[in-house]
């Protein structure tokens, strides 16, 4: 079994640069970090660094052990911070990655009914792509994923699916866009001035699809990975963007955007992703029960 003190003290000589910083810091001596070191690489079979000058430089396999050093004393941390802070607090750590499609405020939405959740809940929620966000699902970096989109079979991580909601897509602009196209709309969009998802987001392929029944050709005048940011150029009137209906009076305070109409047949749909088949973190099911009861409940907007 790999020793945990030695990849320690493996860790902070990388860190530090030097065995002698390193020994000042762990206050042991450098002949100790060196005989443990030396040790660890016995076991790997494998040198972890190499003599620079008066340097130490990593190996390819040293670069490559310091990574997974990286997240094991960082898991670390967070037990022993989860661990320390429970008694007397009944503090709960929930651990939410959000893939980097979904709406910053559809996210906030989504995960604020944690936050008032029997208990005291402490969230860590981290945005990235979804494949790599699944890939910390599975060996439980994560407790939850949000998507939007179910966990696809052929990743083979297990996993499930619990669907939260669906919400109709609208096209929305400011008003000199709205008086401009809201009349004869669908149709009127065609060589309108569009902002758009881009390809991750799994609204980008229903809404060309839309387009196309509907023999419709948007100008695309922008693409956009975060969709925050597509509303800002859509309130700066650079063009029209889709958003969900739920977010309607949201989007109308925050950008000064109009619904122009609605594509009830595009709509986005959204995920909590668990390693549990039944839901039993009792703020993911504070997550869920919210959704189905409270946000994407009558959605006629």
């Amino acid at each position: 079994m790999l020793n945990y003190k030695q990849l320690h003290y493996f860790w902070k000589v990388a860190k530090a640069g030097s065995i002698a910083r390193a020994a000042e810091q762990l206050r042991l001596a450098p002949q100790t970090i060196s005989a443990q070191i030396g040790t660890l690489e016995e076991a790997l079979g494998t040198e972890l660094f190499r003599r620079a000058g008066r340097r130490l430089e990593l190996t390819a396999a040293g670069q490559l052990t310091l990574s997974y050093a990286d997240e094991i004393f960082q898991i670390g941390r967070e037990l022993e911070e989860t661990v320390r802070n429970r008694p007397g607090r009944s503090d709960m750590l929930l651990r939410v990655g959000v893939a980097d499609v979904v709406p910053k405020s559809m996210a906030y939405h989504l995960l604020a009914p944690a936050l008032t959740s029997a208990g005291r809940v402490r969230l860590i929620c981290r945005e990235d792509k979804l494949d790599r966000l699944f890939a910390e699902l599975a060996i439980h970096k994560m407790d939850l994923v949000i998507a939007d989109r179910p966990l696809p079979s052929e990743l083979g991580v297990k996993g499930y699916s619990h669907a939260l909601g669906r919400t109709p897509i609208a096209f929305y602009a400011v008003r000199p866009l709205v008086a401009r196209y809201r009349k004869d709309f669908p149709r009127s969009l065609h060589g309108a001035p569009m902002l758009i998802p881009s390809d991750g987001a799994t609204m980008r392929g229903a809404l060309t699809r839309w387009f196309s029944e509907h023999q419709i050709e948007p100008r695309i005048v922008g693409e956009f990975d975060d969709t925050a940011l597509m509303k800002v150029f859509g309130k700066a009137g650079a063009g029209i963007f889709p958003a969900p209906t739920v977010l309607a009076d949201e989007i109308r305070s925050q950008y000064e955007a109009e619904i122009i109409g609605r594509a009830d047949s595009v709509a986005a749909k959204y995920y909590a992703i668990s390693i549990e088949r039944k839901l039993t973190h009792p703020a993911v099911v504070a997550i869920s029960e919210a959704a189905k009861t409270e946000l994407f409940v009558d959605d006629k907007r």
